[in-house]
């Protein structure tokens, strides 16, 4: 996909990492039996490329409350875009092979080059709203903090949609973005570990 679009260095990282994410979450959580349809196009008014990503397995809700309580798809949802929470473990940060921050990965890329970006699973939709002026962003950890959209009882797609857009004319530096989000992720994990420890634990 990426050599057909003739992409520059930085922009192919981008793709790259984006793609590769979505297809990851498909193989490692979905379970759907039929994989899942991915498709890409670029749209050269915009000069963006848009990439979507549809699967018919188990969806969030199902997965992530393996191991976290999520009473909603859209609970779900916001619990999948957190940095740090899977659905294969109730540690802070996953493990080496899950770390829960595909999906955070992928929205704080959209958030920083102002792209959209929307998730759809069960009965939860969410969309993220793009912002004004890049030099005031500030990432997010909780979803529910960033200009966004929602529905909690939309008709319910059984697996996940993810559809983002990534315009080519303002991509950020991919390392330098990835070190932002890092720098997010990490203080966020690190925090809801501290909080967790100061929690009264009765025997």
């Amino acid at each position: 996909m990426i050599p057909l679009l003739h992409l520059e260095a930085e922009q192919a990282k981008t793709l790259g990492y984006i793609v590769s994410e979505l297809v990851r979450n498909v193989l490692e959580h979905a379970e759907a039996a039929n994989g899942a349809l991915l498709c890409a196009q670029y749209y050269k008014k915009s000069n963006s490329i848009r990439i979507g990503i549809a699967d018919t397995g188990l969806g969030i809700k199902a997965t992530i409350t393996r191991s976290h309580r999520a009473d909603t798809d859209l609970d779900a949802i916001r619990l999948a875009l957190m940095p740090g929470i899977t659905g294969t473990t109730r540690r802070e940060g996953g493990t080496e092979q899950n770390a829960g921050a595909g999906l955070f990965f992928i929205k704080s890329i959209a958030s920083v080059n102002r792209d959209f970006f929307v998730i759809y699973s069960g009965a939860g939709f969410y969309k993220l709203l793009k912002k004004g002026s890049a030099r005031n962003l500030r990432l997010h950890a909780d979803p529910f903090m960033d200009r966004y959209a929602s529905d909690g009882v939309m008709p319910a797609w059984h697996g996940t949609v993810v559809g983002v857009d990534i315009s080519l004319d303002q991509t950020e530096e991919f390392s330098r973005l990835l070190d932002a989000i890092r720098e997010t992720y990490g203080s966020a994990v690190r925090d809801r570990r501290k909080e967790r420890y100061k929690r009264p634990r009765f025997s």
